[in-house]
């Protein structure tokens, strides 16, 4: 089985480079994810819609991702601060597990 979490964000006009960046395969949600056990992957997908994106996160269990957020609290907020700068909405459309 896997776990996968499912965001949507909208981004500012303008600062679709920097979000890219910030949360691409390069980015520094992949490098704080990459530290823990269970990360599998993340999927950064741009609509054809202006501004519109969406992430998918793969995880090995739910387990493996809830012990990432507690583990992770801190580092996490700093990183989610700087996702704030560069977006005007972000809803976490959910989380789900892969039969």
């Amino acid at each position: 089985m896997m776990y996968v979490v499912i965001w949507e964000y909208a981004v500012r006009p303008g600062s679709e480079s920097a979000f890219e960046a910030l949360y691409g395969p390069h980015g520094a949600w992949v490098a704080l994810f990459r530290e823990y056990s269970g990360y599998l992957d993340t999927e950064l997908l741009r609509s054809h819609e202006a501004g519109a994106y969406l992430t998918i996160d793969r995880w090995l269990s739910e387990a493996h991702y809830d012990a990432f957020q507690r583990a992770a609290a801190p580092r996490y907020a700093e990183i989610d601060a700087l996702g704030d700068t560069l977006t005007l909405d972000e809803c976490r459309i959910g989380r789900y597990t892969v039969p």
